[in-house]
């Protein structure tokens, strides 16, 4: 077993400003909001009418000019999307919003991961112009795809970039760029997903059509918000920043989901997560729709996903779900067997050097699938504590990585640093940000790239890793562990990246324990402050590393959830870290 630093839990500190929240506000929701730097009225406003403008987002006009002018002409119209959640949330919403405002010829096209990798590259060009379209809409890519608007343009199809990636030295050809990481500096959206730019994108181009009295002559005009449970899903999935304008977005579509008025294929996907689409939280949409949603562009074509989202009823969502479901469990077996053997491999190999570790776990296994390698990269790096570079078979002998990293390495910025160093001989291509990135070697460069990368990494954070930290909000009141409490935290956020889900830092006595599901330890558990009081509560992928005796102390940093089984609910703590004492 390879020792880890054990982590370290510290407390967050409500906001130094004046608190201009409601007064009517709950004590523990106060402190929980205070904590995450919100302390007015305003920065809680999650209706329709505080949006900002879409006037505000450099490019909209353009954008909007050029798809009303191709709407009203009779154009057709192809979106490019990208194979996660994000880019099929955003073509679905694309496809959906320009026939809603009667583009009469839409398509989609998103690359396989398999055949083209990322992005508007000219060969997916080529397969797009098999297609005659006038105009290309790229959604969640196409900022980096230089290249691909080029070849477009020389085969006289324009295009519309939108996107939220960051951008490189040189900006491509486009005949309209949206990009909040373009210009934009004074709006208020900064990290919209791709599918929040779309639907900027979208408002814009109503707006526009409206002035031209294009819906006045018997063409209703579309309720653009009757999407944003897409919009939700997507920007959950894509991990940004829950920025105000992000959790109103996320919120409006969560209100549509809970009031079933939400898309067929997302109320499909909840169902076939076992996700009451009436309860849906943000944490419903992270970890029940999106991976069964991913799964399509992990291990097939990521369009079987854009059917689903695109369904018009509730049979033809529920049947593409079904394919998902089981894709989604391939997914898992397969992720499961290749952690297995990554951990086997990380271990074998620090016995092999003393019981050393090196500062980045860098994997290659021929026998991986690249569609999952992402997550197993990213199981490891919490395991194991350390930043993981993980590849598998790619194409033509090629090998493709997947990278993850920890607080203090910016995983991109170590392999622009690798492939400087080794003068671009070892790294095909490369792509990412501080905590995540993909790339791609010659299948014979692995061992040198290994070498230089854990170099690299060593000059950077020396030889061992920071300790994981947990930034809890305290010990709840002893009188908290209720279900009422669970229920008004579980409805307060959306919760989500950069908004964190309270995590509360607590003592207990164990009252009882068992294993369920193979893997994971159910507990009964009594506060110390709360002794008369036993909790249920749930430690998962435990049940293999810890073992308890009733009486035991044990220190726990955790959620309080709610806990539905059979019609009922209880609260229930959901266990992060668990210490025994």
């Amino acid at each position: 077993m390879i020792d880890t630093p054990g982590p370290r839990i510290r407390q967050r500190q409500p906001a130094d400003a004046a608190d201009g929240l409601p007064d009517t506000l709950p004590t523990i929701l106060r402190d929980l909001y205070r904590a995450r730097g919100v302390t007015s009225a305003q920065a809680l406003e999650y209706g329709l009418g505080s949006m900002p403008s879409p006037t505000a987002l450099t490019g909209t006009d353009r954008a909007a000019q050029t798809l009303a002018t191709a709407i009203m002409a009779g154009q057709r119209v192809l979106v490019v999307g990208d194979f996660d959640a994000d880019g099929a949330t955003s073509t679905a919403l694309a496809v959906k919003g320009l026939q809603s405002m009667g583009a009469g010829h839409v398509d989609y096209l998103v690359p396989n991961r398999f055949e083209f990798g990322y992005g508007l590259s000219p060969e997916l060009v080529a397969v797009a112009r098999e297609r005659r379209p006038d105009l290309i809409l790229t959604v969640d890519n196409g900022i980096s795809a230089n290249d691909g608007v080029e070849a477009a343009a020389a085969a006289g199809i324009g295009v519309v970039v939108t996107d939220h990636h960051l951008p490189g030295e040189t900006l491509p050809p486009a005949l309209a760029i949206v990009n909040p990481q373009v210009g934009s500096k004074g709006f208020e959206g900064h990290h919209l997903a791709g599918v929040g730019v779309c639907f900027y994108v979208l408002l814009a181009t109503r707006a526009r059509l409206r002035a031209a009295a294009w819906f006045s002559d018997g063409r209703p005009e579309p309720n653009l918000a009757e999407h944003l449970d897409l919009v939700a899903l997507g920007t959950v999935a894509d991990v940004v920043p829950l920025d105000r304008v992000n959790r109103l977005l996320v919120e409006q579509g969560l209100r549509r989901i809970r009031s079933g008025r939400g898309t067929p294929g997302i109320q499909a996907l909840l169902d076939a997560a076992g996700r009451e689409p009436a309860r849906a939280n943000a944490t419903d949409l992270g970890f029940g729709a999106a991976p069964r949603l991913n799964a399509a562009g992990r291990l097939d074509d990521m369009s079987l996903g854009i059917e689903t989202l695109i369904a018009a009823d509730a049979t033809t969502a529920q049947q593409c779900a079904g394919h998902l479901e089981r894709l989604n469990r391939e997914r898992r077996h397969l992720e499961r067997e290749m952690r297995d053997t990554a951990v086997a491999d990380v271990e074998a190999e620090s016995l092999k050097a003393d019981g050393e570790v090196a500062p980045i776990l860098c994997l290659f296994n021929p026998r991986w699938h690249q569609g999952v390698v992402g997550i197993v990269a990213s199981r490891l790096k919490d395991r194991f504590r350390r930043p993981v570079v993980a590849f598998a078979p790619g194409e033509s002998g090629e090998i493709k990585g997947s990278a993850r990293s920890v607080p203090g390495l910016h995983m991109r910025d170590l392999l622009d640093a690798v492939n400087t160093r080794s003068q671009g001989r070892l790294v095909q291509r490369f792509g990412g940000h501080a905590m995540a990135a993909g790339l791609t070697l010659k299948g014979d460069s692995f061992e040198a790239f290994k070498t230089l990368l854990v170099e690299c990494a060593r000059e950077r954070v020396g030889d061992e890793p920071d300790a994981e930290v947990f930034w809890t909000d305290g010990a709840p009141p002893a009188d908290a562990y209720t279900l009422e409490t669970a229920s008004l935290i579980r409805y307060a956020g959306p919760w989500g990246a950069a908004f964190p889900e309270p995590q509360f830092h607590d003592w207990f006595r164990v009252q009882s324990q068992r294993t369920v599901g193979e893997y994971h330890l159910k507990l009964s558990l009594s506060p110390l402050e709360a002794p008369a009081t036993a909790i249920d509560a749930i430690a998962f992928n435990a049940a293999a590393d810890i073992a308890l005796a009733p009486g035991q102390m044990i220190e726990a940093v955790f959620r309080l959830e709610v806990n539905q089984f059979r019609g009922v609910e209880r609260p229930q703590l959901i266990i992060d870290h668990l210490a025994p004492r």
